[in-house]
């Protein structure tokens, strides 16, 4: 489970006296899975929260960080970029491998031939069953975009 690696990953940091960076990103991946746990429990599911909600979460903070990295490129502060790709690079540790960009448009194409899509009121559900498929995997951005140009 996702969520026994980050535990042993974090304390094997810790007992290894490995780089500050390394533990405080770990505790905020830990955080960050412990807020989602609070409010999965407010919603009366008292397991916490699944692998798949926790790829949601450490893609949401790579994006974050890979937003961050930009915004310190632009304002000439190289040393922080630094830091945030630094961080991204420890999230992804825990992420299945990313598809490359011909790989997302083999599984839109196939998607769509599945589901039968023919015009954009189908981009929803199949959005939605890549989602189901490549949780973590894949950059919905990058999907979206694809999959709105080839049902268009």
């Amino acid at each position: 489970m996702l969520r026994e690696q980050i535990d042993s990953a974090l304390k094997g940091a810790m007992k290894a006296r490995d780089d500050k960076l390394r533990i405080s990103t770990l505790r905020l991946i830990n955080a960050a899975i412990k807020d989602r746990d609070i409010a999965a429990r407010a919603e009366d599911r008292c397991n916490g929260v699944s692998d798949e909600e926790i790829l949601a979460i450490l893609g949401k903070m790579v994006k974050q960080r890979e937003d961050s990295s930009a915004a310190y490129e632009a304002g000439c502060r190289p040393d922080l970029a630094e830091q945030e790709r630094a961080e991204i690079a420890i999230i992804r540790e825990f992420m299945p491998r990313q598809l490359s960009d011909e790989e997302i448009e083999s599984a839109v194409s196939e998607v769509i031939h599945e589901l039968g899509a023919s015009g954009l009121k189908d981009m929803g559900r199949s959005m939605a069953a890549l989602k189901e498929r490549y949780a973590g995997a894949m950059d919905f951005g990058r999907a979206g975009a694809l999959m709105k140009k080839a049902l268009a």
